[in-house]
């Protein structure tokens, strides 16, 4: 009996649609999942696809040619590491395992540790696109051994998302560099939806914008240098109507939740030492939304100001928000960018940051035009510190910035939540300020717990007896 190329573990949408799109690339694909109905359920919707269904772990591993190539989509965490645990009796040095799932970096260096010690190769990787993407062309992000990377990639280039005639998958770097850089790009991921939700709060609340005419708007910022899949699909939303013909989004609960994917990202820049505020804003405004009992009671309780109509140009307030929204993004990516290169360093990963840039350009949810001057900053000056100072975003920021302060005034003023616009703006002036008031806070260390201090006119480290 033929052997297949490659096999999928786990039948959920993402492993599904992954599976069809290997298969429709002309490869033959064994299918497993831990219910049997689940694989009679994929190959029954799928008559005449050379997909292959397997009901042991055994006749799964058995039915694959060597080394065998086997790519888990298993809920990350516990259910990944008991999915490898009854792989390993049947598998063979030299087989490869890709983890596909959402799992968080730390887990990936350690598997890439064990399995490496045992002979099999460990490539964990990121995958976005969605189920859409899945089926249709994912942005991947693969890390691990390059040698096994070099034994996948044929397949992983013909199922990705395609940019400019380039397939959006590169090799990003040693064990847990895959998922890393998937972990900081669904940080970024939460910062473009909370930016583009108060540009939409903004506009709503001071302009009383209709949701077509909101749907105008975004469609005609997707025109531009915004153009990208989240503000695409934000023209789509206001557009949607429900069977009774109310707007779906004005009957959607304000409760936003999450995945946990946000906040590994922040967790891991405060490891690191290093300030992605404006990410971890935007992880900060879910759980604030997630208090509905609490915010409506404290509406009818807490005094603040009454929003008041704007009376200004409508299309002068519009481009402002734009503005701000641009900037906005700019900052966010600066803070993510900034993260990996720590991250490289720390976990001597080597990351090519034009590299990503350039496989987020299709097929993943921040997919955007922009990400292209990303990719031209680094191919320019590969060591820049903060993509804030490369020339393009330089200039956007020179011409910007006072319509993101202007935009993050009108809020205070009006009593309008705008986190991350404000985060924006705050990084940027303290990223720009030779000096900080951080002497005094220095100088408080000093006081109550004697951690001494540096000073700017005298080499050395001092403290200095407050009481004295």
């Amino acid at each position: 009996m033929s052997k297949q190329q490659i096999g999928v573990v786990g039948m959920a949408v993402m492993g599904r649609n992954l599976a069809l799109n290997i298969e429709s690339r002309g490869y033959s694909v064994s299918i497993f999942n831990r219910s049997s109905d689940k694989t009679d359920e994929v190959i029954a919707e799928n008559p005449g696809k050379k997909l292959v269904p397997s009901y042991s772990i055994e006749e799964f591993v058995d039915s694959l040619e060597k080394p065998r190539r086997i790519l888990l989509m298993v809920k990350a965490g516990e259910a990944t590491d008991k999915t490898i645990a009854s792989l390993m009796p049947h598998l063979d040095k030299g087989d490869i395992l890709i983890d596909g799932g959402n799992t968080y970096f730390q887990d990936t260096i350690r598997r890439n540790r064990e399995l490496s010690a045992q002979g099999i190769n460990f490539i964990g990787t990121g995958v976005s696109g969605g189920e859409e993407g899945a089926l249709k062309g994912p942005s991947i992000m693969p890390g691990g051994q390059k040698e096994a990377y070099e034994l996948v990639a044929p397949i992983l280039k013909e199922i990705a998302a395609q940019a400019d005639g380039e397939p959006c998958v590169t090799y990003i770097g040693a064990d847990g560099a895959g998922h890393y850089v998937k972990m900081v790009h669904n940080g970024i991921e939460y910062g473009d939806m909370q930016l583009i939700a108060e540009a939409y709060s903004l506009l709503k609340s001071s302009l009383n914008l209709s949701n077509q005419e909101l749907a105008e708007v975004f469609s005609d910022w997707n025109q531009g240098e915004l153009s990208s899949y989240l503000i695409e699909i934000t023209a789509d939303i206001f557009r949607k109507q429900d069977e009774d013909g109310k707007y779906l989004v004005d009957v959607i609960l304000d409760e936003a939740a999450n995945k946990g994917t946000g906040k590994w990202t922040s967790q891991s820049s405060l490891d690191l030492g290093i300030p992605v505020t404006l990410i971890t804003e935007s992880v900060f405004a879910r759980y604030i939304s997630s208090l509905k009992d609490q915010r409506v009671a404290a509406s009818k309780l807490l005094s603040g100001p009454e929003i008041q109509p704007f009376n200004g140009d409508k299309a002068e307030f519009i481009e402002k928000v734009r503005r701000a929204l641009y900037l906005g993004k700019i900052v966010s990516y600066a803070q993510g960018f900034q993260q990996l290169k720590a991250a490289s360093d720390e976990y001597n990963w080597d990351l090519n940051y034009g590299e990503i840039a350039k496989i987020f350009r299709a097929g993943c949810i921040i997919r955007a035009q922009f990400l292209q001057k990303i990719t031209d900053a680094y191919n320019e000056t590969p060591a820049i510190a903060n993509l804030l100072l490369a020339p393009y975003f330089k200039q956007i920021a020179d011409e910007y910035q006072q319509a993101l302060r202007d935009v993050v005034s009108y809020g205070v003023q009006n009593g309008i939540p705008t986190p991350t616009f404000s985060a924006a703006i705050s990084y940027y002036d303290s990223y720009r300020s030779a000096v900080l008031p951080a002497n005094l806070i220095q100088a408080q260390r000093d006081y109550f717990g004697a951690h001494t201090y540096k000073r700017t006119d005298k080499e050395g480290v001092f403290h200095t007896e407050w009481l004295d």
